[in-house]
């Protein structure tokens, strides 16, 4: 039995509808040159007693060829723009479910603003290049043809003017296009990358008034937006530089054309013609064939920086997509819908490795731990040895390349690691809060109808009183990445979600890194409290915090023998 053919596209029929259509109304110009030549003719003959009774049915036929080549663009447009939306929408799609996949743990992710850029606004290249490149692409290889068929059948030295004019151009425009094409990818760098500078400094406009560093930082985006005005420039003018030159040839072409048939009509010129003499219908006729000979060039011409920009735009999203990334394990779905809390699980880690995703250089090497249920032990060891890199891999943030991770007795796989990661809470030292009001950053990972009553229980327990000092309390609004709140404010608000989450496994991220001794103490206050009834890993260097642990491991990096857990954090003897 034949194998099935698979369904066409739709996006695919409706691009090739949208050039059929599109060539379609291209071609109607011919039998409208020829009628408005026949009514010119008429016009200009001596022997016709009444010239506009005999002008009546042809431009009566040029008006409704008209009226057809008009409907026949719009329909083009039409299926070529819903075709051009459908791919945009897929190529935003596609970025969303790669970046989704990205690990929080992966320090390599490009900056958020570096890739809101390129899925909101240089995306958009692709609409041009579908609406406008690939019908005038097809165009230029149909029109020019059918045109040149029907002017040999009339003049041969009028179809090798244009046949010898119109090569030159597709020449000249890939020479100019490859150029175009390098600056516009330099171009959509330069953007992307002071979109992402520009977001990062609005983001630490407080620390960069704490360190005096503004006036720097305002020169850096000055200088990043020079380069960009620098390199669009470059783009425009390449891009006027290749409009000159097809309208210098198509000029010279059309005008030549001009001459033949002017010194044919008055008898200078007695050669070139095909199967007749040449008559002021046939001459009209191929001068009003002539410019519509090189428009689709032209069209093309001025598509192929659509196309430039196009392909500068799909790579940028194919290094996005296809770049070796540390993936989260499982499913990336919501934690809507948090199990009720139960008895706080077992973590038993057995010769665990995990590499990193673009060197494959070990990140964590051959490690054990055992934490027992309701345990709180403190990960101690040097930056770079992999503290960070275990809790990913407990929260399946970063797939092991060896070894085993269990959780409660259960395997942390792909298949069930989300329902997993559902009964644990992480707060790092970059806390992930959301610009909005406090009361909707502590809800996002709260039941729906969580009362108002738990939240003040969390905000107690996380030591948060200075919320209560606030004008709108709860109500207070802040940016993005807990802009508007101090780093030990940030970390307190993420200890308090974390308590109304109710998750019973909880992972801790240098909870107290770059803080203040007093607020430091007030994070390892909520901190402990929150520990009570949960099972806690918690990775620091805070030598303070780990002696309130109720077990300290001590780990080296990668391919040193492990350091034996100690129950103190005693200098060995």
């Amino acid at each position: 039995m034949p194998a099935a053919v698979p369904p066409a596209d739709p996006a695919t029929r409706a691009s090739r509808l949208a050039t059929l259509l599109s060539v379609a109304a291209a071609l109607v110009w011919i039998p409208q040159a020829f009628l408005l030549a026949v009514a010119l003719g008429r016009a200009l003959d001596a022997e016709t007693t009444d010239p506009v009774a005999a002008m009546l049915w042809p431009v009566a036929g040029f008006l409704a060829l008209a009226l057809l080549r008009a409907g026949l663009d719009a329909a083009a447009h039409l299926a070529a723009t819903g075709t051009a939306i459908d791919a945009k929408v897929a190529l935003r799609r596609r970025i969303a479910a790669t970046v989704a996949r990205w690990s929080p743990a992966d320090s390599l992710r490009p900056p958020a603003g570096e890739i809101a850029n390129l899925a909101a606004d240089q995306i958009e290249a692709i609409e041009p290049y579908i609406v406008r490149y690939a019908p005038a692409r097809t165009r230029m290889m149909v029109v020019p043809l059918a045109i040149l068929a029907v002017t040999f059948t009339i003049s041969w030295a009028a179809g090798l003017l244009l046949l010898l004019a119109g090569p030159i151009i597709p020449v000249f425009m890939s020479l100019i296009g490859a150029a175009a094409r390098e600056r516009s990818e330099r171009q959509l760098g330069e953007i992307g990358g002071l979109t992402g500078v520009l977001l990062d400094r609005l983001s630490g406009l407080e620390t960069l008034r704490l360190f005096g560093a503004v006036e720097a930082s305002a020169r850096a985006i000055a200088d990043a937006g020079e380069r960009i005005r620098s390199r669009t420039m470059s783009v425009l003018a390449l891009a006027f530089l290749s409009s000159a030159v097809l309208e210098i040839f198509a000029a010279i072409g059309v005008g030549l054309i001009a001459v033949w048939v002017g010194f044919s009509l008055i008898g200078w010129i007695d050669f070139g013609t095909t199967l007749w003499p040449l008559t002021a219908t046939s001459g009209l006729f191929v001068l009003l064939l002539a410019p519509e000979y090189f428009q689709p060039l032209r069209d093309f011409a001025a598509a192929y920086h659509d196309k430039a920009s196009a392909d500068a735009a799909r790579a940028r999203v194919a290094d996005l997509v296809d770049a070796p990334r540390l993936s989260i394990l499982g499913s990336v779905e919501g934690t809507a819908g948090r199990p009720a809390r139960a008895a706080p699980p077992a973590v038993t880690v057995t010769a665990l490795a995990v590499r990193g995703a673009t060197d494959r250089a070990e990140m964590l090497a051959s490690f054990d731990l055992d934490v027992a249920a309701g345990e709180c032990i403190a990960v101690l060891g040097p930056s770079g040895t992999g503290k960070s890199t275990l809790l990913a891999a407990i929260a399946g943030l970063a797939p092991a390349a060896g070894g085993e991770i269990r959780i409660d007795g259960e395997a942390m796989t792909a298949d069930i690691a989300q329902r997993l990661r559902r009964r644990m809470a992480w707060v790092g030292q970059d806390s992930a809060l959301f610009q909005g009001s406090l009361a909707a950053n502590l809800r996002f990972a709260a039941a729906p109808d969580v009362a108002a009553a738990a939240i003040d229980d969390a905000l107690a327990l996380a030591a948060c009183g200075f919320v209560g000092r606030l004008p709108n309390g709860l109500a207070t609004r802040i940016g993005a990445d807990g802009s508007g709140l101090s780093g030990g404010e940030a970390r307190r608000i993420a200890l308090a979600r974390a308590a109304l989450g109710d998750a019973d496994l909880l992972l801790a991220d240098e909870p107290t890194a770059h803080l203040d001794a007093e607020t430091a103490a007030l994070v390892r206050e909520g901190l402990l409290r929150l520990a009570r009834g949960r099972t806690v890993i918690i990775a620091t260097h805070d030598r303070t915090l780990a002696a309130l642990a109720d077990r300290v491991v001590e780990i080296g990096a990668p391919g040193e023998p492990p350091l034996a857990a100690r129950s103190a954090l005693e200098e060995p003897a």
